[in-house]
């Protein structure tokens, strides 16, 4: 029996590619993650940015919460069933005011992973308003396979490559995924989607995490990924270490040699190693 989604909600995800809204934090609880983020930012000197905003979830023991949050899990598993890794968490923040924006694009273009039995649970740490640069779904579009892509490094642009789909998506496709501070939003590996700049008065704050079954395999390169449900019963991820602590010694160097591989995968074929800021 689906514990979070009804038997329609996920013949829905599977037509459509998403589902949403999915309430996994209360108001309250939500204000405290964020309340938490921006005091590691302030420690740090300012938001998250370049490989500190890549795989946070080995940084900081409440990303890490987060990441093995029950209700959010129980959602993720009426998808892609009881055994789950989190193979990558990242934060997709927008300035208050802002002009970053995120292209029309599909995930999986660079994961280098080896079938698309991926899912990305975005959760709002606060309010995202259509006018805070919300995300756009194109309905649909994850089963048109992988699409050509196009690398744009553009600077405003928060994807690690810039990248953006080479076709274009029809007037009027896209559905707005407006969602309330402790909402999360679903979406397949292959859907499309995007995002344009943020015209309001506070931050829009969402972290992304990435969940897939075990039996998927990276054919790049070495990776990681950890177990957050269930039993990994085929090993074809090095297991990553829950921080004992926020930015201590050994959270900094497990998170270093796990981005610094990740970071070989999605920019294979160019110049770069290290993340964008």
């Amino acid at each position: 029996m689906p514990k979070v989604l009804s038997d329609t909600e996920v013949a829905r995800y599977r037509r459509d590619g998403f589902h949403f809204p999915v309430r996994v934090l209360s108001t309250d609880e939500a204000r405290s993650y964020r309340d938490r983020l921006e005091a590691n930012e302030r420690t740090l000197g300012g938001p998250l940015s370049g490989n500190m905003r890549q795989k946070p979830h080995l940084l900081f023991t409440w990303a890490n919460e987060l990441a093995r949050h029950p209700k959010i899990l129980d959602a993720v598993e009426d998808v892609i069933g009881p055994d789950i890794l989190c193979w990558g968490t990242t934060f997709f923040t927008k300035e208050a005011r802002s002009s970053s924006y995120v292209s029309w694009h599909q995930d999986a273009t660079y994961w280098g992973l080896s079938t698309a039995d991926v899912i990305t649970a975005w959760v709002a740490f606060a309010d995202a308003p259509v006018e805070s640069g919300a995300m756009k779904f194109w309905p649909g579009s994850h089963l048109k396979s992988q699409l050509e892509h196009r690398d744009t490094f553009a600077t405003d642009n928060l994807l690690t490559r810039g990248q953006e789909i080479a076709v274009d998506v029809p007037d009027g496709a896209g559905v707005d995924v407006a969602l309330k501070a402790g909402e999360m939003s679903l979406h397949h590996v292959l859907l499309v989607h995007g995002s344009g700049p943020n015209t309001t008065e506070d931050r829009r704050i969402g972290y992304a995490i990435r969940y897939i079954p075990p039996h998927v395999r990276q054919l790049k390169s070495r990776d990681s990924a950890m177990l957050v449900r269930g039993h990994d019963r085929h090993g074809n991820f090095e297991r990553e270490p829950a921080p004992r602590a926020d930015l201590d010694a050994d959270a900094l160097a497990a998170h270093r040699a796990a981005v610094e591989s990740s970071a070989k995968v999605l920019y294979a074929g160019t110049d770069r190693r290290t993340y964008r800021a």
